[in-house]
Order: C-alpha cells, then sequence, then structure tokens
C-alpha cells in the first residue's frame, strides 16, 4: 500500500468511529460533602465561603458563587439529616434555600448586560431538578415534625417537611423568576 491509499483508508476509518460517537451529557452533579459541623475547620470554611464571594466577580461570576454554595449546603443539608442532626440539618437547608433566591438577580443583571443567558438558565433549571431530587428523597426518608431536646436548652419543635416543601416553594419561584 502506498502512502496516499494508507491515508484515505485511514480518514475513512476516522470518519466513521468519530460519526458514530454519540455526544456524551453529564448530569448535574452535586459536590461530595464538605467539613461538617463538629469539624476543627468547619468554621474556617464558613469564612472561606464568605471571603470567596470577592473572588467571583460580575454577574456571572455571582451566579456560580451562589449557585456553588447553595449546592455545598444542600448537601451539608442531607448528610445532617441522614444522621439525625436536624437542628444543624434546618440551619444548612436555610442556608442553600438563601444562597439559590440569590440566583435570579444577578441572572437578570447579566441580561441586562447583553449577555446570552441561555447556558445560565439551563444551569439553574438543572440545579433545581437536582435539589428537588434531594428534598424528595429527605421528604420520603425523614419524620415531618421532630422535638428536638438539647442536654442544657428548651426543646425546639422542628418542622421538617415544611421546611422541605418550603425549599421546593423556592425551587419553583426561582425557576419562575428565570423564564421570561
Amino acid at each position: 500500500m502506498n502512502i496516499k491509499t494508507l491515508s484515505i483508508t485511514a480518514l475513512v476509518v476516522f470518519y466513521f468511529i468519530l460519526g458514530h460517537c454519540m455526544a456524551v451529557r453529564a448530569d448535574y452533579v452535586l459536590p461530595y460533602p464538605s467539613y461538617m459541623p463538629g469539624n476543627k475547620l468547619y468554621k474556617v470554611m464558613r469564612i472561606v465561603d464568605k471571603v470567596k464571594r470577592f473572588w467571583y466577580w460580575g454577574n456571572i461570576g455571582q451566579i456560580k458563587y451562589h449557585l456553588e454554595l447553595s449546592d455545598k449546603y444542600l448537601v451539608e443539608a442531607k448528610t445532617l439529616m441522614e444522621y439525625n442532626q436536624f437542628l444543624l440539618a434546618s440551619d444548612a437547608l436555610i442556608r442553600s434555600d438563601g444562597e439559590f433566591m440569590q440566583l435570579p438577580k444577578y441572572i437578570d443583571g447579566a441580561a441586562k448586560e447583553g449577555v446570552d443567558t441561555v447556558q445560565l438558565r439551563q444551569l439553574v433549571h438543572q440545579a433545581a431538578d437536582k435539589h428537588n431530587e434531594v428534598l424528595l428523597f429527605l421528604l420520603s426518608s425523614t419524620p415531618a415534625t421532630v422535638i428536638w431536646s438539647p442536654e442544657k436548652a428548651a426543646a425546639t419543635t422542628l418542622l421538617l417537611h415544611k421546611a422541605l416543601e418550603n425549599s421546593q416553594q423556592i425551587l419553583v419561584s426561582v425557576r419562575q423568576q428565570i423564564t421570561h
């Protein structure tokens, strides 16, 4: 075989190999749990999270920052609920909701700057889907109400299902706000 025939054969083979490859799309993935309350580095991590805000410039950076924190705190809430640390989990869930509620403001800001926000909106919709999946799991695996009785303080009634349903409503609200 000469070089020309070999080259053409190689091109035809590559064409068929690459032409028949399917595009791979990864689903939205939540992060692995970070430091949890009780760990010596947990408070440091919370401070670093707040300082990181200044590292993410502009609307797109702020979207990534708030989405990253929302994901992180949701995973923290899920992990804590799995270990029956419901009071700490409720706090993490509230923080996750607060971060997620920031997203429409920055998407609108990016749109006003002339940025094509289609992919950002899709990203937030994918995140909302994944968050809802976690919330549905928690609704099916946690008690509706828990009375949290610490050793040296008054008992607190935690309405877990109400908090989880509130988080679902926040997801719906954010979806509506970013869909024009």
